[in-house]
């Protein structure tokens, strides 16, 4: 962060309360926030906090974590890459309020740690698989619709969008149902923010790279099933569930890389993903010399979504 001196300095909101007798010429209530200055500006690698410009629909959901930073004082630092994948990379930023801005009762947290997946422009992106997860989903914009079809520079700028809104919104949909997965903060045109899950700046490892094996994976299996079953209840399917989109934090399993959440019904293929979510991971515990029949799970699930 750099700091000046000068009158020039942006103001931020900060948190310094009024009086809580309010003036009778005053047309604020007793607990208006005046907004205060701050001599810190972003510098390289950092941004002002994209909070206050997201509309209420761009926002998680309520009521928000306490550790949510939502003062327009805060600046976002990019601390580097956490993941890159064939469609998004992930990022880690630190939000945080600078020290010489007080925080009001609104302004939620000083500092948290945030992963910003960020989906890619047509250049880069390989939508390889998304046809099958789009089936039973409406485009409202025809020419969108059909460049998605041909599969055009516009059309997959367009696709990258809804696969960062349907992050957004699945997430959302998930931690509304009590389903352990990342808080989403927020969107941004391609950017997904979101909790970060690990210990310090370090990502919480995935499924895949436990080294449990035979019955001590009992309890590992029994929250996947609970994921799977949960997400059948509600119509849908996660669509991609592997050991690789499962992290494991402190023993709890947080469910990750959610774009395509499938319901189930409404697409023709909704059974044969839901299908394959519960073979490929009853499959990895298999391995894992953990044996759970995927038809079992799978029976029990389409009973949850059609039951």
């Amino acid at each position: 962060m750099s700091s000046h001196a000068d009158d020039s300095v942006v103001p931020l909101h900060s948190s310094t309360p009024t009086s809580s007798t309010p003036t009778s010429s005053s047309p604020f209530p007793a607990d208006f926030v005046v907004p205060a200055f701050s001599t810190a500006e972003p510098d390289d690698g950092q941004r002002w906090s994209t909070w206050p410009a997201a509309t209420p629909t761009e926002r998680g959901p309520r009521p928000w974590p306490g550790w949510l930073v939502t003062s327009a004082a805060a600046v976002d630092t990019e601390l580097g890459v956490v993941k890159s994948g064939k469609e998004a990379d992930l990022f880690l930023i630190d939000r945080t309020v600078p020290d010489d801005v007080e925080l009001g009762p609104l302004d939620g947290g000083r500092s948290a740690l945030l992963a910003a997946k960020r989906y890619r422009g047509p250049e880069q992106s390989d939508f390889h698989r998304s046809a099958q997860y789009r089936e039973g989903r409406r485009t409202r914009n025809t020419r969108d619709g059909r460049a998605m079809a041909r599969g055009s520079s516009h059309g997959r700028r367009v696709q990258a969008g809804l696969w960062a809104a349907g992050e957004f919104d699945a997430l959302g949909r998930m931690h509304a149902l009590g389903l352990p997965v990342p808080y989403p903060v927020q969107i941004s045109d391609t950017e997904v923010l979101m909790e970060f899950i690990g210990d310090g700046t370090a990502a919480a490892p995935r499924l895949a790279q436990t080294r449990a094996d035979g019955a001590d994976l009992w309890p590992l299996y029994e929250q996947v099933a609970e994921i799977v079953l949960v997400l059948a209840r509600a119509g849908f399917a996660h669509g991609d569930l592997s050991a690789y989109n499962l992290l494991v934090h402190e023993g709890r399993v947080v469910v990750i890389d959610v774009p395509q959440l499938v319901d189930v019904a409404s697409n023709p293929q909704g059974a044969e993903l839901l299908e394959r979510d519960c073979r490929n991971v009853c499959d990895w515990f298999a391995r894992r010399g953990f044996e759970r029949s995927h038809d079992h799970l799978f029976a029990e699930a389409l009973g949850e979504v059609f039951g």
